[in-house]
């Protein structure tokens, strides 16, 4: 059995009572940052707090949904400022966001928008990846976020994209197995293809979810359990880039706790087979 298995969920507010009441067998808990930023009012008030007795529990990891890294318009300073202040304050084991853009004019289409896998975009990213970094103190960490569509002008794969984006900024990739799934069924590649052709060292965390299949297009969900599929494209993501900490999401239709932990379970199962299979093959 492997000792460097680190297995969490993703921590919603439904769920903020019973775990301080009773802390779960998990290793680490992934919230929201934009729910403790105090965007609003200007600062992050009772939230905040919880999160702090949260994270006196177990090790917290900080994931964003508005950076709008992708997008032409300026990274907004106001939000790096207190994306940075919550960082200091948490010390989170990483700080990620999504590659992909989220709005244009100043306005914020809460929807995580794919972008093309060109030079130019690459040229564009470069800097604006750079700025956050410097701006956070800390290496930044981004997600492959489930596509629907695809650009004809793209010169290059995704996973191309990414290894030569991590390459040029150092920043990590957190491998959304879910989200490798659903885009390569709605676009016609092989799974198997991008989790190899993506260069080992970048990948530092993986995500897990699950989807709904019902319609001609995969939709990326996150409102029940991870598919079969899914679970043996992990297990080919954890040979290939090890036992890396994996999160379980689930965000709409919230089962209860328990549901969490089941497939928190399988997935610590195959962290630990893969890991320890890929290793007797090393030896």
């Amino acid at each position: 059995m492997s000792n460097d298995v680190q297995v969490g969920v993703g921590l919603r507010p439904r769920h903020y009572a019973g775990v301080l009441e009773d802390p779960p067998a998990l290793d680490c808990f992934e919230v929201i940052s934009e729910n403790f930023l105090g965007l609003r009012s200007g600062g992050g008030g009772r939230p905040l707090e919880v999160l702090e007795e949260v994270r006196a529990l177990r090790p917290i990891r900080l994931h964003g949904v508005s950076m709008n890294i992708g997008s032409v318009d300026p990274l907004s300073e106001t939000y790096l400022a207190r994306l940075r202040v919550l960082a200091d304050r948490i010390d989170p084991a990483c700080v990620s966001d999504h590659l992909c853009w989220t709005g244009e004019g100043g306005e914020n289409l809460h929807d995580l928008l794919p972008l093309p896998w060109t030079e130019e975009a690459l040229d564009h990213l470069v800097p604006r990846v750079q700025h956050v970094q410097e701006r956070l103190g800390r290496r930044l960490v981004l997600e492959n976020p489930s596509s629907y569509v695809s650009y004809i002008h793209s010169t290059m794969t995704e996973w191309e994209f990414l290894g030569e984006l991590a390459r040029r900024t150092g920043v990590g990739l957190l491998l959304d197995v879910n989200n490798v799934f659903v885009t390569s069924r709605n676009q016609g590649f092989d799974p198997r293809g991008y989790v190899e052709g993506l260069p080992p060292a970048v990948v530092v965390q993986f995500h897990l979810s699950g989807h709904d299949d019902s319609g001609p297009l995969r939709i990326d969900t996150h409102d029940r359990r991870v598919c079969s599929e899914v679970w043996d494209l992990f297990g080919q993501a954890v040979r290939r880039f090890g036992p890396l900490p994996t999160i379980v999401e689930w965000d709409d239709r919230l089962p209860p706790f328990s549901v969490l932990l089941d497939e928190a379970a399988l997935a610590r199962t195959i962290l630990e087979e893969s890991s320890d299979a890929a290793l007797a093959l090393a030896g």
